[in-house]
């Protein structure tokens, strides 16, 4: 998969999730500050992920941008 491929993916959970605009989910959003997500929307942002692309996700790892959600989950999958 591709970083393109997952970051559509990403905008539609999150935007999903958050009830924000795709446009306003970019790479460099910050997920708390821009997006206005709690500890709890991280959370379920990544449980969602995790089902959609059968991974294994910590919500705890440090991911503060949807850059940063996308390089890991970038990760995880190659490591699949």
């Amino acid at each position: 998969m591709t970083k393109e491929e997952i970051l559509t993916k990403v905008q539609e959970i999150v935007a999903e999730q958050l009830d924000v605009d795709q446009e306003k989910v970019t790479m460099k959003a910050n997920i708390k500050e821009d997006l206005e997500a709690d500890s709890l929307d991280v959370f379920e942002i990544m449980n969602e992920l995790e089902d959609d692309l059968d991974i294994k996700l910590e919500a705890d790892e440090n991911v503060q941008t949807i850059e940063d959600v996308v390089n890991y989950v970038k990760k995880e999958l190659d490591a699949k």
